[in-house]
């Protein structure tokens, strides 16, 4: 069975290859595919899309190709046997961005199914599917969004991502620690992440090269097109703007690794170049990764950044950079209106964002919880100074943005801590009386493991009436499938993240009407 199926697989390549043009690419024989980093699709609007691939690092060595160009081309067609191909073209995989590939295609109808692949030499990639956005003005009546973050490779295996396959997907939001900065440590590093610590441009492709080997993700890639931004464990864990974080050995020039880690995170993901442009050209040490696209009349789609341009975080432990919990009573700079966690310009952006939206939904794709957690239980303070709680003053800036202009339907959709957190966005949270302004959900990870315990949770949420659930122990993603009238959230977890082949349940589901920012519990 399995050589009949090596020789049909033969024969469709066989096929394919024949079939296509000869301009644009050469007949460059390989040992093995090249495509082994697999393909994805993202940064979508109603007439356009990013394709990615990268080609890999062992295929291109054993080819002698590690110092050379390569020619790729790319292919987009509205089926899946590519019998009417729309767009193609030919880039250069260049070895200055790692031999990775951004096909930035434009000219797509809106609300489109469209498959994707690329060529080079004699080797075909997987062929993908992704999906433009309706038309800003048109009328969508559904949206399946799945949210996802913090996959460190060591603590597990990315099963989360088959069972987010079966879900039907049409856009993936991918909200920070992509990779990270480190290896596992015993004894949880269930596979091993080669590597060890990362600094250097060099250092950054490897370990999203290994991140990227792994099949479950690429299929989840290949399904949807995928909107990311990036947390800390892309560059270095809790650093903050221009300051470095607080593992692994200090390096001398902390501006040159970030900006290695940056153009590495171009290098991997389906964003558009000109969000990357003054990096790579040379002429600036920051990118702008923010921004926002509407989904017809249904909803509009936010990214935020809240590490380029922070603050530092407050009182560090013992003066080190980096995060720690803090109780804000001696710390005289905790409550500074001035202190931001977005910078000012991406807080005028958003608040200019949200007065001209006209959807029925807003979602807000950002990196953590929202709402305040005292970890004190006993009567003490005792908060993170690294998330929304060591940015008091930010918070309540974006929670009167959205109130000023009327936004309509906010949900915030978070990562970062591992765990899940379902609540209330509240006018003020210092009267839990006060207005609900919007809903969050702040998803755990896909594979990272956490420290807090479901017990101590139920304790913080007890004396946090905006929180309604939570769950520390359970690994996974969440589901939103967003109509005009009503959000279903799901929470899916997976049995055991050690298991590559666990199965998966539903922790928890929860709805929202529009209009009523309120969350219930189904």
């Amino acid at each position: 069975m399995m050589q009949r199926r090596s020789l049909l697989k033969l024969a469709v390549t066989s096929a394919a290859l024949a079939s296509l043009p000869s301009a644009g690419w050469g007949r460059q024989v390989w040992t093995a595919n090249p495509f082994s980093l697999g393909i994805a699709s993202g940064s979508p609007t109603s007439n356009s899309i990013v394709l990615w691939t990268r080609l890999g690092l062992d295929q291109v060595d054993a080819a002698g190709l590690s110092q050379r160009p390569v020619n790729v081309t790319w292919q987009i067609a509205h089926d899946q046997a590519f019998r009417h191909i729309v767009q193609q073209g030919d880039l250069v995989a260049s070895p200055d961005l790692a031999h990775s590939i951004h096909a930035e295609v434009s000219g797509l109808e809106p609300a489109r199914e469209y498959f994707y692949r690329f060529i080079c030499g004699e080797a075909l990639s997987p062929v993908g599917r992704t999906r433009t956005f309706p038309e800003a003005d048109a009328l969508a009546q559904k949206l399946r969004i799945a949210y996802a973050s913090c996959q460190q490779w060591g603590n597990g295996y990315y099963s989360a991502y088959r069972h987010m396959l079966a879900e039907q997907i049409d856009l993936v939001m991918f909200l920070g620690d992509y990779m990270y900065e480190y290896p596992a440590s015993k004894p949880f590093d269930i596979r091993p992440t080669t590597g060890g610590w990362i600094t250097t441009l060099d250092g950054y492709r490897s370990r999203y090269a290994l991140h990227k080997s792994d099949k479950d993700l690429q299929a989840m890639h290949a399904a949807c097109p995928w909107i990311v931004t990036w947390d800390d464990h892309e560059v270095q864990n809790d650093y903050a703007a221009t300051h470095p974080g607080n593992s692994g050995d200090p390096v001398k020039d902390f501006m040159a690794r970030r900006r290695a880690a940056y153009q590495a995170y171009y290098e991997h993901m389906p964003v558009r170049r000109e969000k990357f442009a003054s990096l790579l050209d040379g002429l600036s040490q920051g990118v702008r990764i923010f921004g926002s696209v509407a989904y017809g009349r249904l909803a509009n789609i936010y990214a935020v950044d809240n590490r380029q341009h922070r603050d530092l975080q407050a009182c560090t432990r013992g003066g080190r950079p980096g995060g720690s919990r803090v109780d804000p009573s001696t710390c005289a700079i905790w409550n500074d209106p001035q202190r931001t966690l977005l910078g000012a310009s991406q807080e005028a952006w958003l608040h200019e964002e949200f007065a001209r939206s006209r959807t029925t939904w807003n979602v807000i794709g950002q990196q953590s919880v929202f709402g305040p957690r005292n970890f004190n239980t006993q009567g003490g303070q005792s908060y993170s100074n690294d998330g929304w709680d060591g940015y008091p003053a930010a918070r309540q800036r974006l929670i009167d943005s959205m109130r000023n202009t009327r936004l309509a339907n906010p949900v915030l959709l978070g990562g970062d801590v591992h765990q899940n957190w379902v609540g209330n966005i509240l006018a003020n949270y210092n009267d839990p009386k006060s207005d609900k302004v919007g809903v969050e959900f702040c998803g755990t990870s896909i594979t990272s493991l956490t420290m807090l315990t479901n017990l101590e949770q139920a304790k913080i949420i007890e004396q946090h009436p905006h929180f309604i659930f939570g769950d520390c122990e359970a690994r996974g993603f969440g589901v939103v499938n967003i109509t005009p009238k009503e959000m279903t959230t799901t929470l899916k977890a997976v049995r055991d993240a050690t298991d590559p082949l666990s199965d998966a349940y539903t922790l928890a589901q929860f709805t929202v009407e529009s209009g009523r920012a309120d969350v219930h519990k189904l």
